[in-house]
């Protein structure tokens, strides 16, 4: 009797992978590559036709790294992102926790979730220009209200002065995240255990007890993505500074790295090679940081019983022998 041929179906795994593999390599990995080129060559971009390896490969690295320019721009990212991430992932942890609250349960809650998610779904044009006509000058609802109270007697230039341009930017990256922070920290709370709860109460734990030493523990997974991902993305900030600021305000008051690569590549002298130099500048920063936020936060017990476990299988292979 002969026996039934096998099928097999992994062949056809391999096959559907063949469309991603080659959006990836066209769109993701070949620019990155590029990108990673163009920092050691004199490539500048618009209308030329051929590009040179420099004699010195990091001359663009140390030009960028010498620019007062770039410095600047590399603070004010890190400022606009400290002064919208703080107040944004209280503000988010306050409201998740107020929504999860097993004893006190808020009436509306889904009104409440869609109207403080609802500024993320804007778009940043949209925003800059509402943000723009509030702040607006000689004539905007700002100036007209301060007026009106007797605060001011002529209208002021809000976008001309540092602080306060600095001030709005970071304000509209808070109101445009803090609704999806929060969002992500209730479906991480929602995760936890309820009986962690119930023990914890027994015990006699005040809401305060439970929030420092049930939740935040348990958070720290979620914490740790939130932290990352906004610390990539404030350090990525572009579209409303640009857009909201012109000419990047006052002394470059809200000029962010991603501007600056900006002007480097589509205005002046469209200098491609230093743009993709600052790009793996800011490339190299991300990751480090990234890394250093990972091992900063990561679980030391979990680690501790890993090892722990490691030694003992050891140990035990070594008595088996």
């Amino acid at each position: 009797m002969k026996r039934k041929k096998k099928i097999s179906y992994a062949k056809y795994g391999y096959l559907f992978c063949i469309p991603f593999v080659t959006a990836f390599t066209l769109f993701t990995l070949y620019p990155i590559i590029y990108t990673i080129l163009i920092g050691f060559t004199d490539f500048k971009g618009l209308g030329a036709t051929s590009f040179h390896f420099l004699e010195d490969p990091f001359r663009n690295y140390k030009e960028i790294l010498e620019s007062p320019t770039f410095r600047t721009a590399l603070g004010n990212t890190f400022r606009l992102w400290g002064w919208n991430f703080l107040p944004q992932i209280l503000l988010a942890l306050f409201l998740a926790v107020i929504f999860t609250n097993r004893r006190h349960k808020v009436r509306g809650q889904g009104f409440f979730k869609v109207v403080f998610y609802m500024p993320n779904i804007i778009t940043a044009a949209t925003v800059a220009i509402l943000f723009s006509s509030l702040f607006g000058y000689p004539m905007g609802p700002v100036n007209d209200m301060l007026k009106s109270l007797g605060i001011i007697d002529e209208p002021y230039f809000f976008m001309q002065n540092k602080a306060v341009a600095r001030g709005v930017v970071s304000f509209i990256q808070f109101w445009m995240w803090y609704g999806s922070t929060m969002i992500v920290l209730i479906s991480g709370i929602l995760g936890i255990n309820p009986a962690i709860y119930e023990a914890a109460e027994i015990d006699g734990a005040s809401s305060w007890g439970k929030f420092l030493y049930v939740t935040l523990p348990n958070l720290r997974t979620i914490l740790i993505y939130t932290l990352v991902t906004s610390l990539i993305g404030g350090l990525q900030m572009f579209d409303i500074p640009q857009l909201l600021v012109a000419k990047s305000g006052p002394d470059n008051a809200t000029l962010t790295t991603s501007c600056f690569i900006y002007n480097q590549a589509f205005s002046g002298s469209y200098m491609y090679n230093r743009a993709s130099a600052a790009s793996m500048i800011m490339f190299i920063i991300i990751a480090v940081l990234s890394a250093v936020v990972f091992y900063i936060m990561q679980d030391r017990s979990d680690a501790a019983e890993k090892k722990a476990l490691k030694a003992m299988k050891k140990k035990a292979g070594k008595e088996g022998v």
